[in-house]
Order: structure tokens, then C-alpha cells, then sequence
């Protein structure tokens, strides 16, 4: 038989107690060790180790003998900075590559059953011994480790207070930057009643909306804003708005007043009385085909259209 034909390897005088608990693993919230290394320190090669266990599996239950996933083997090569060995997919049969065996401490017992020779017995000391400092070290440590724990999750606690404020930093610098100018190709409706919507709802006191075709999706803009902000709008008398449209209005989002007048013809918005902003298109037609909006940034233009209005 191939695992009877096995050779053994010699046991090294030096190896001590440690050298097993750096190859013990926590899978599954059970202690185990891995077959390929389990192998290697009998003196075994992972197939004929494996072939003795198919041939006693009655031997192995669930909870001596499981076999891992690609995920769990992926958590064990992270660990590998204190494993001496690599080669998961060693002695598989026809080259396959399949995610080795951990056995569990009832599994290492009954392994020592099942293999032949002076090395797997002597081994099998070690290991039950690395097993049991294990033990006795999680036990003299516990308060220990529920210290630790313990920082650890304030730790955490701190970590996410602190994204939340870093989160309200970035907030309120990407809401305090301002879009110079912005260009709606036909067809951006919603992406351009968004835009407008949230320049409607930056101002604090007053909006003063001059816009010559003015109805009531004007209106449905407007009604964005800011409770305590008051609308004026300026528009042409030919505009579609009615004093019922106005009412209405009035009525749900209180102060509008509308002036009619000929004296414009490009379309603005002016947030209390200081942010003006030039719109390509009215309102009403906003995204339904090219247009741009800008901020003026020359505050000399911004206060001579103020004071026009102020002079009707």
C-alpha cells in the first residue's frame, strides 16, 4: 500500500511546543490544523494522509474533520507570514486543485489512530501539547482579551464618529463651492430642474426670478425655496401666468409678487440681492433643448441690473 511504503522522517530534538501553536488556526470558531501541514509533520504526504482518512471516514465526523472554502482559504494564506508551509493543493490526485482538510483537536486524535509509525506517534504528542498551552493561555487571558475587545470597539465607535465628521466637511465644501456655469444639452430636463432647484433653494431672504415666459412649471421651481424666502418675478405681460396661479401658490408657499414688464430680454435669477445668475432658457423650457447657466462674477453688472429693477 503507498501510505504503508510511506518513509518516515526523522523528528528533530529542537522542535518545541510553539512550533505547533503557530500552525493552529481558528476556522469556524474551532481550533484546527490543516492537513498539508499536518502531513508534513507526521511524515506523510497529503494524499496517502488523506487516502487513510477516506478509509476511516466513519472515524471523522463534521466536528473532527471539515473541508475549507475558497473563502476561508484565502483568510489562511493571509496568515502565512507565521506558516512555514504554502502548498495547499499538494499530493492531489490528477493535478486537482481542491481546498485542504482542517481537523480539529477530537480530529488530531483520531488521525494518530489511523496513522502507522514511530513520527506520527511522537508528533502526535506535540501537538496534543500546542493544543493544550492554547487552551490554557485563551484562559489565563481572558479578562485580557476583553479588554482588548473593548478598545478595539472604541476603536471602531471613534473611527466612525470620525468619517461622519470628515463626511459633514466634504459636505460643506462641495455645498459652499459654487457652479460658475453649468451647459444642459436637450433632453437634460430632470438633470436641469435639479440645477435650478438647488440655486432656488441657496438663497436665505429673497428671490428676484426675471423671466419673460413665466407659467405655473415656473412656479413648481420656485415653490423649492426656503420657507421665509420671499419670490418677486418679473415677466412679460403676454406670460402665461394667472392671479389665480398666484393665489394658489400664495396660498402653500407664501411671499410671491409679479411685476409685468418689456424691458428684459435675457433671463435672470438674484439671490438676495447680491448672486445673480444669467439663464439661457426660461424655466418653463429647461433642458428641453441646449442652454447654459452662469454666475456673473463681475459685481459691477450685478448691481447695475439690480438697481434697474429697483428703478421700475
Amino acid at each position: 500500500m503507498a501510505d504503508k511504503q510511506e518513509k518516515e522522517k526523522p523528528v528533530s530534538n529542537t522542535m518545541q511546543v510553539n512550533d505547533f501553536g503557530n500552525r493552529i488556526y481558528t476556522i469556524r470558531g474551532k481550533q484546527v490544523m490543516l492537513d498539508y501541514e499536518l502531513a508534513a509533520l507526521y511524515g506523510y504526504e497529503v494524499r496517502a494522509l488523506n487516502q487513510q482518512v477516506k478509509r476511516n471516514i466513519e472515524r471523522f465526523p463534521d466536528d473532527f474533520m471539515f473541508q475549507l472554502t475558497k473563502e476561508e482559504v484565502e483568510g489562511v494564506k493571509s496568515q502565512f507570514v507565521i506558516s512555514p508551509f504554502s502548498n495547499f493543493y499538494a499530493g492531489q490526485e490528477g493535478g486537482r486543485r481542491k481546498p485542504p482538510y482542517a481537523f480539529t483537536e477530537q480530529g488530531i486524535y483520531m488521525l494518530a489512530t489511523v496513522l502507522k509509525g514511530k513520527v506520527a506517534e511522537q508528533q502526535s504528542i506535540f501537538i496534543m501539547r500546542a493544543f493544550r498551552e492554547m487552551r490554557q493561555f485563551i484562559s489565563n487571558n481572558a479578562l485580557l482579551f476583553e479588554k482588548i475587545s473593548h478598545i478595539e470597539l472604541k476603536q471602531l465607535e471613534y473611527q466612525k464618529s470620525t468619517n461622519e465628521k470628515l463626511e459633514k466637511v466634504f459636505q460643506y465644501i462641495e455645498d459652499q463651492t459654487e457652479s460658475k456655469q453649468k451647459i444642459f444639452f436637450d433632453g437634460q430636463i430632470y438633470d436641469a430642474f435639479s440645477f435650478i432647484t438647488s440655486i432656488v433653494q441657496k438663497a436665505q431672504n429673497e428671490i428676484i426670478l426675471i423671466d419673460g415666459y413665466v407659467d405655473v412649471g415656473t412656479l413648481n421651481i420656485l415653490a423649492k425655496k426656503n420657507a421665509t424666502v420671499d419670490v418677486k418675478i418679473y415677466t412679460y405681460a403676454s406670460a402665461s401666468i394667472t392671479n389665480n396661479d398666484i393665489v394658489n401658490f400664495n396660498a402653500q408657499y407664501p411671499t410671491l409678487t409679479v411685476e409685468k414688464t418689456q424691458i428684459f430680454h435675457d433671463r435672470f435669477i438674484i439671490l438676495d440681492g447680491k448672486t445673480v445668475y444669467h439663464i439661457g432658457a426660461s424655466l418653463k423650457d429647461a433642458g428641453k433643448k441646449c442652454f447654459a447657466i452662469s454666475l456673473l462674477e463681475d459685481t459691477e453688472n450685478a448691481m447695475n441690473l439690480i438697481n434697474r429693477l429697483n428703478s421700475i
